[in-house]
């Protein structure tokens, strides 16, 4: 298989410092903003990276639940890989590939757990499903078959037929308190425009510098 000629022009935009918002949240949110009014796939998925025990980065999608000045919030089961990967490096990045616009956000930064009454508010906002789904999976656990999850599904819908179902206490929320962000518009010729939001030690200001492509 040749992947030598499998390329495309980026022509969605350019990006100019002066265009930019003064915080990166600011400009997240209307970079989001747009992201949702193109209704481009899955405008909310970020793929997060982690290092392990042994210093082993690892990747996956989540999908971001909140965000603010405050960071980036997301939910997972506390026993899955990147739970345990964060209590060995508490330094996270994540990555929004909008290719549909021509655009990636890369955020790093520190992991900060959620309160458990702020992931408990989340989990009862879920579907019921997705409630069920969340007692029946023991993420990142070897499993012997589908039919043992499917089997695992319906024992829990049989389990909490009636009521409301209780948060699981294996289960909660992180928030990426960023220290730097990446905003990227692809550009014609490979002349990409990127600028980085790193923020001032000493405040709530940020220096944004343009980058090289």
């Amino acid at each position: 298989m040749s992947l030598e000629e499998e390329r495309r022009e980026y022509r969605y935009g350019r990006l100019t410092k002066k265009s930019l918002q003064d915080t990166p949240s600011a400009q997240f949110e209307s970079w989001m903003s747009q992201a949702l009014e193109a209704k481009i796939q899955d405008p909310t998925a970020m793929s997060i990276g982690t290092l392990g025990p042994n210093g082993m980065p690892w990747q996956r999608i989540v999908l971001l639940k909140g965000f603010s000045d405050d960071g980036l919030v997301f939910y997972t089961n506390l026993g899955s890989q990147k739970a345990q990967e964060f209590k060995h490096h508490n330094q996270v990045s994540a990555l929004f590939p909008w290719l549909q616009m021509d655009r990636q956000v890369i955020v790093a930064g520190l992991i900060q757990p959620m309160s458990a009454a702020e992931s408990a508010a989340y989990f009862l906002s879920r579907p019921r499903e997705s409630q069920l789904a969340a007692w029946t999976s023991h993420q990142s656990r070897s499993i012997s078959s589908r039919q043992f999850l499917d089997a695992q599904f319906q024992s829990m819908k049989s389990k909490f037929q009636k009521g409301k179902i209780p948060v699981p206490d294996f289960w909660g929320g992180f928030r990426i308190v960023p220290q730097q962000w990446e905003f990227w518009q692809g550009g014609e010729n490979r002349l990409h425009d990127r600028f980085r939001y790193v923020k001032v030690e000493s405040g709530d200001q940020w220096e944004i510098n343009r980058l090289a492509p």
